[in-house]
């Protein structure tokens, strides 16, 4: 049994140093490719990595920023990639990528680009693990089959700054020789992104803790942390599937239960539910902004989070704790 142990243990060992020489490696190729005075292609795997890479980068010269997918794309669950995506790919320095399990493509690019440095941007930080009630349960495993959790943490401004950070960090290690650059610009963007954190933390301490809420989206779980709401049930929806009689029958049944007296909804895929939610029940519906999709200007991200934000202050407007 010890043997066994310590076989793994040195297993374990082995791999991690592995790992490191890899990204060591990968890291000196581009400190290499630096000093010569070429090119970095930095390469993000969909839009809200994008847009904070985007602004970390600022003008900064030698830096070639490309994103993987286009904004119509949307979320990257069932992202499939394409012959475009692997040339881009086959070019890239560093690829960074959300993480947390959203990106099911890792793999296949690791082994395709095994000296391609991969930085997962939500390294070290908390995100959510998925356990809000759902009826589609049993569905959301083969349709959004994420591997980690709720990986949406973008939604939340807190973690999204978080996330620059790791960004700036990243591609400060890439390009060490304007290091300065991209943390001054990290700083700065941070900053605006705090300004936004401090709108929030004011709706929040201006409404009753707790307010039960449907979602039709699980990255609102974020959304609805963040201001202090109560998750009562999440129905995921998108195009893949059509909700059944019988889960709109359990969903009614579950905010009269809870007491819910708000929904947040996206336009995209939640409308036709949100107008049946709306004629069943009291209940406002509010169509958020998922931020997975825009335009590729560097304020795109705060732009469409304050949206949310006015809608999010006026839908908590009059709402009251169910027990008062």
């Amino acid at each position: 049994m010890k043997r066994n142990k310590y076989w793994f243990v040195c297993c374990m060992l082995l791999a991690i140093a592995l790992a490191s020489g890899i990204f060591t490696k990968a890291y000196l190729q581009l400190e290499e490719k630096t000093k010569a005075g070429e090119e970095i292609r930095i390469v993000t795997s969909f839009y809200p990595v994008y847009i904070a890479a985007e602004n970390v980068v600022g003008d900064s010269p030698g830096i070639l920023l490309e994103n993987l997918s286009e904004p119509q794309t949307g979320c990257m669950h069932d992202y499939q990639l394409t012959p475009q995506d692997m040339i881009l790919l086959s070019r890239a320095d560093l690829f960074l990528v959300n993480g947390g399990g959203i990106e099911g493509f890792l793999t296949e690019v690791g082994e395709a680009y095994p000296k391609l440095a991969i930085r997962q941007i939500t390294d070290g930080i908390a995100l959510m693990q998925e356990d809000v009630h759902s009826e589609e349960d049993a569905h959301s495993e083969e349709l959004h089959d994420h591997g980690e959790g709720n990986a949406h943490g973008w939604m939340d401004t807190r973690i999204y700054a978080e996330m620059v950070k790791n960004i700036a960090d990243f591609i400060s290690q890439a390009d060490p020789e304007h290091k300065e650059i991209y943390q001054k610009n990290g700083e700065r963007y941070c900053a605006k992104v705090e300004e936004l954190t401090r709108q929030i933390e004011e709706i929040r301490a201006d409404h009753p803790e707790g307010i039960s809420t449907v979602i039709f989206h699980e990255a609102y779980e974020y959304t609805a942390e963040q201001y202090g709401l109560h998750t009562a049930y999440c129905l995921d929806l998108d195009e893949e599937r059509q909700v059944s009689a019988g889960e709109v029958a359990d969903l009614l049944e579950e905010m009269e239960k809870n007491q819910v007296s708000l929904v947040l909804a996206e336009e995209l895929y939640g409308k036709d539910m949100g107008e049946t939610v709306k004629q069943e029940t009291e209940c406002q519906v509010f169509y958020l902004d998922t931020l997975v999709r825009g335009d590729y200007h560097p304020d795109s991200y705060l732009k469409a989070m304050q949206k949310n934000i006015d809608l999010m202050r006026e839908a908590l407007e009059g709402q009251v704790y169910p027990g008062d």
